[in-house]
């Protein structure tokens, strides 16, 4: 392989690493707790500011479960990979399952929050480069994005960039929460195909009341 093939093949495999991270529903927090690389240098490799060495490959395939050729793009997707039926589980009890089997691009997946048995807290919040959206299917989800705090409830959809420090939590004790989230590469957005119809206003994500008031 010529010196600018290997060149090409290892800044390509940022985007793959980072597709196949947020594929798995990990934070960069959690791969670097995990594989003792720092959240940074993960960052950095992900964006292709750093080529990855061989050390740190051999870290990250271990921990995603997939081979140093599925990472170099050098093979069809992973045939030892979860069948889309099969939820992830994490150690929090969220389950994720995966909609899309590809690495690279928009993919989806659908979260599963469970019911909590103490009153909800602000949620922890990450930020790495993407951006996303969320739908809630089921359920009351508090989404701490920045500053804000919004308690959505099913039908209501958020998208943000993901650069943004976000995190989300049962918004109560009383039940699990359902949501889809689709992420797409840094300044990929939706495209909507169909102009809006007329009718009433859009139910707008009401903003979390007092911390008393939702506990409640």
């Amino acid at each position: 392989m010529a010196v600018d093939d290997v060149d090409g093949t290892l800044t390509a495999m940022g985007p793959r690493l980072r597709a196949t991270r947020e594929h798995q529903g990990a934070t960069l927090a959690g791969v670097s707790c995990a594989t003792g690389l720092s959240a940074s240098t993960l960052s950095r490799i992900e964006t292709g500011r750093r080529k990855p060495t061989l050390e740190v490959l051999l870290h990250l395939s271990k921990q995603y479960g997939v081979s140093l050729d599925e990472l170099a793009g050098t093979t069809p997707a992973p045939a030892a990979e979860p069948p889309a039926t099969a939820p992830l589980s994490f150690g929090d009890d969220k389950r994720v399952l995966p909609l899309t089997r590809y690495v690279g691009g928009l993919h989806a997946h659908k979260h599963v929050l469970p019911a909590l048995e103490d009153p909800p807290v602000r949620p922890r919040q990450v930020s790495h480069d993407g951006h996303e959206w969320l739908c809630v299917l089921y359920g009351r989800l508090w989404l701490a994005l920045g500053d804000q705090d919004l308690i959505l409830t099913p039908g209501d959809v958020v998208e943000f960039d993901t650069r943004t420090p976000h995190g989300v939590a049962n918004a109560s004790p009383g039940g699990p929460i359902e949501y889809l989230i689709m992420f797409g590469p840094q300044g990929e957005r939706l495209r909507q195909r169909t102009p809006p119809t007329a009718g009433p206003r859009n139910r707008q994500p009401h903003r979390a009341q007092a911390a008393s008031e939702e506990q409640q």
